[in-house]
């Protein structure tokens, strides 16, 4: 942890479970999709995730792949 990664690598080394992120890279046309980030933390649930999320301290994302949607993890980017 600790190093810029592409959401790709990020799925691939963290499969099927939530991560932590922080200074996250959104593509520019769609600032949903994470390009890239630092996984900050692997080893928290989502509920976790969630009150940091809500904290301010990162954004949350489940690794399965895209065309799987994971229910419970909303968030607004301005």
């Amino acid at each position: 942890m600790g190093e810029r990664m592409t959401w790709e690598e990020i799925q691939e080394k963290y499969p099927d479970q939530w991560v932590g992120l922080v200074d996250v890279e959104w593509y520019p046309d769609n600032k949903a999709t994470v390009k890239s980030a630092v996984v900050k933390y692997i080893d928290k649930t989502k509920d976790e995730l969630t009150m940091l999320m809500l904290q301010g301290e990162i954004k949350a994302r489940y690794t399965t792949p895209d065309n799987l949607f994971q229910l419970g993890m909303v968030e607004v980017h301005g």
